[in-house]
């Protein structure tokens, strides 16, 4: 049986006999745990409740020659199922290439109307040294695990701002509390020379410093299907791919059909969305005009495809140290490097994005998303458990599928039981 068509439990067991899940990792899930109340109580504001989402996995990932089965936490079936189907397409060509630059962060602090701004600036880059030694001060600990500041810098913009620069290695952390740390002992103390209070002292979400790439060779056959040949296939997603480069309506529904797997992973691992969701999009707009993420072409026997992202991530620190399915998750993935879960996400994007053009130019994206839209409707109409199987069979024999139809099948399926 192919891995989707296993129950939970077989799932959870072939995990554990393949290496991805320890057998303690196993019970955890099997037993569906929520937060511990004191756990959800300090990780949100006026708590009245848990919020969950289903954690699922897209198996099958060759990534410079390792295998991974990959967590994603989405509400959407068919992102995980796109992510397999184009993991699987792309491991015909020998998988993924990725490369992620260091890990880096980077924090800003800023003073406003500054008096005499070329003077003020001149005076703190006179001043650089003892400003980069408040801030390796600020947070000595971090020099022990081989990170902590790489680069000060100081500008000024626009003749109104004068803007401190700095540049961190977090290691094993995001970095957004030691960055901020950081900034904020460099403010003090650049509010001394220049006598003027800062306007603000923050990490920055724009990860331009710290960035993935992966790239792929399908072979033509891989991207055949019963209909159509695979040359030809890998000739109209090279043209859709072309079209998202000079079509801003369809660029940001490329990028969406990406970043559906990139947030699956990150919230999986107990990432920062957001962060990831801002950094990615300001790199989609970087020159001035939003353009694709990805980019597919037709080379020799093979659909080329490429994908550069800015991750800011962690494996370690606040909600990633704190939550056990991030914990879990990570484990899954081998206890990857920052960098290496990078790379990890930016394979799963490049998937996520091969898998919906191959349906668009093919047989259509609502085939597949109504195919795996069934079991939400069964449920959405109000089938049991014992139910929901015998409902979306049903389903898929009607020439249209929504929620009138599915609670009218169901009212028919149960009085004939």
């Amino acid at each position: 049986m192919k891995f989707y068509q296993l129950t939970r439990e077989q799932r959870l067991d072939k995990l554990v006999a393949a290496g991805f899940l320890t057998p303690a990792a196993r019970d955890y899930l099997w037993q569906q745990h929520g937060l511990p109340e004191t756990l959800a109580t300090h990780l949100t504001e006026n708590p009245i409740g848990q919020y969950t989402l289903p954690l699922g996995v897209a198996p099958g990932f060759i990534i410079n020659s390792h295998e991974y089965v990959v967590p994603m936490v989405t509400e959407e079936p068919s992102v995980i199922a796109a992510a397999s189907h184009g993991a699987k397409m792309i491991a015909a060509g020998g998988g993924f290439k990725t490369i992620a630059q260091p890990h880096l962060a980077v924090g800003e602090v800023v003073f406003d109307h500054a008096d005499n701004i070329d003077y003020f600036a001149q005076q703190l880059l006179t001043q650089r040294q003892k400003l980069w030694q408040v801030a390796v001060a600020a947070h000595p600990s971090i020099q022990k695990y081989g990170g902590g500041l790489r680069d000060l810098q100081i500008i000024t913009l626009a003749q109104r701002f004068i803007k401190i620069i700095i540049t961190v290695d977090p290691q094993k952390a995001m970095g957004a509390n030691l960055i901020n740390t950081m900034c904020e002992a460099v403010a003090r103390y650049a509010e001394q020379i220049i006598h003027q209070p800062a306007l603000m002292a923050i990490l920055s979400n724009q990860a331009l410093q710290s960035k993935a790439s992966a790239q792929v060779d399908v072979p033509f056959l891989a991207l055949a299907t019963k209909n159509l040949d695979g040359k030809l296939i890998a000739q109209r997603i090279a043209a859709a791919s072309d079209l998202a480069h000079v079509d801003l309506q369809r660029a940001v529904t490329h990028n969406k059909g990406i970043m559906n797997g990139v947030d699956a992973v990150t919230l999986a691992t107990g990432n920062d969305t957001r962060a990831v969701e801002a950094s990615v999009q300001s790199f989609a707009a970087a020159n001035n005009q939003y353009q694709a993420l990805s980019t597919w072409q037709v080379r020799d026997d093979y659909l080329h495809g490429e994908l550069t992202l800015p991750l800011l991530l962690g494996v370690v620190g606040g909600t990633i140290t704190a939550l056990p399915m991030a914990q879990i998750s990570l484990a899954i993935l081998q206890q990857p490097t920052v960098e290496k879960l990078m790379e990890i996400i930016t394979a799963v994007g490049l998937a996520q994005n091969l898998a919906a053009l191959h349906a668009l130019v093919t047989d259509g994206i609502q085939r597949g998303h109504m195919s795996l839209h069934a079991n939400a409707l069964a449920i959405s109409a109000g089938a049991h458990d014992d139910e929901v199987g015998k409902l979306v069979t049903l389903l898929h024999q009607q020439p249209k599928m929504n929620l009138t139809v599915a609670k009218k099948l169901l009212k028919q399926l149960r009085q004939h039981v």
